[in-house]
């Protein structure tokens, strides 16, 4: 799936930066955040904003594809690593998606062709990691790839006392993917 980014050089830097803005003020605030915060954050004006998302509902859309395809780029950046390795980099990114998720999920629409897209892209870029950690012995053979997105959607859904918190029990969880 891909993000229709400008071509001009400083129009698509200002895109990828409202990107990352409002990825940053949905995290912070959710879908309540302020337009004119994000295009501030970005360093441009609201007109650049409007000019590049004509409705609120666009950046939520952009924010979201765009971050499954950097889940799937980083399922090709680590598929050179031993499998749980491989497997577990991608999770660690995989729960900073599923912030941004959270943050934006009730303006989606989930029964849209670009949810739908987005889901395909994310398990065909998962899956094969998680399958290739269960072929190698790294993983218990008896859990799905849903099965572990919904437990590390679990896990990312509580809040933590700080960042190290959080990385504990995931890191607890991963552990009880392994083969008994």
């Amino acid at each position: 799936m891909v993000t229709v980014r400008p071509q001009r050089a400083d129009a698509r830097r200002n895109f990828d930066a409202l990107l990352a803005a409002a990825r940053s003020a949905f995290a912070e605030n959710g879908t309540d955040a302020s337009l004119e915060d994000i295009a501030r954050r970005a360093g441009v004006g609201i007109g650049t904003l409007y000019r590049n998302f004509p409705a609120r509902r666009d950046l939520f859309e952009a924010v979201y594809v765009e971050e499954v395809n950097q889940l799937s780029e980083v399922a090709t950046a680590v598929a050179s690593l031993p499998p749980w390795e491989a497997l577990t980099v991608w999770l660690e990114r995989f729960v900073a998606y599923a912030g941004t998720k959270r943050a934006i999920i009730e303006a989606l629409n989930r029964e849209s062709e670009m949810f739908a897209a987005c889901r395909r892209t994310m398990y065909a870029a998962g899956e094969p990691l998680l399958h290739r950690a269960q072929k190698e012995g790294a993983v218990r053979t008896d859990l799905s790839f849903d099965d572990l997105l919904r437990m590390v959607s679990g896990l990312t859904s509580g809040s933590y006392v700080d960042e190290a918190q959080r990385s504990r029990v995931l890191a607890v969880a991963l552990d009880g993917l392994r083969p008994h």
